[in-house]
């Protein structure tokens, strides 16, 4: 049985387990930073992104010099960007798994999550390693892709 490796953390914003692709995590996270990281619209603008979508391409009219704050890009600030980490179970985590550890729970503004609950972890990580999954936990990177702690990047 061929799967990929996942990572997964406390997603501190619903107060639960997530889970994402490991393949695509790190590289998401490097995007994140380097937007974070830029100074100026047009940094922003210019920013390769591989796995994200560039929330600068579509916010506002700013002129390219004009200084730029991730905190306040219009998607960051309602929440669309990043995409909610905790909905990631459900495209990571087989059905059977999903439906025997988590419940979907629904927001006003962003859709459904899989809400799992903390004190499941260590069955739901066993039973992940025993159908071959390589499973680590990362509660910062976590949490990074799900939009956490964004103005700390930009120091």
């Amino acid at each position: 049985m061929t799967t990929h490796p996942l990572v997964y953390g406390h997603a501190t914003h619903h107060d639960c387990l997530a889970f994402v692709d490991a393949d695509t995590a790190a590289g998401e996270a490097t995007e994140i930073r380097a937007l974070a990281a830029a100074r100026t619209w047009g940094e922003a603008r210019q920013v390769p992104m591989t796995h994200l979508d560039n929330p600068a391409d579509n916010d506002g009219d700013e002129d390219d010099d004009e200084p730029f704050d991730l905190t306040e890009v219009g998607a960051v600030v309602d929440g669309r960007w990043p995409r909610m980490v905790t909905t990631r179970a459900f495209e990571a985590l087989p059905q059977d798994l999903r439906e025997k550890y988590g419940r979907r729970e629904l927001t006003v503004h962003d859709g459904d999550y899989l809400e799992i609950s903390l004190d499941r972890e260590g069955e739901l990580v066993a039973e992940l390693r025993g159908r071959g999954y390589q499973v680590t936990r990362d509660d910062d990177l976590v949490n990074l892709l799900d939009g956490r702690d964004l103005g700390a990047l930009a120091g």
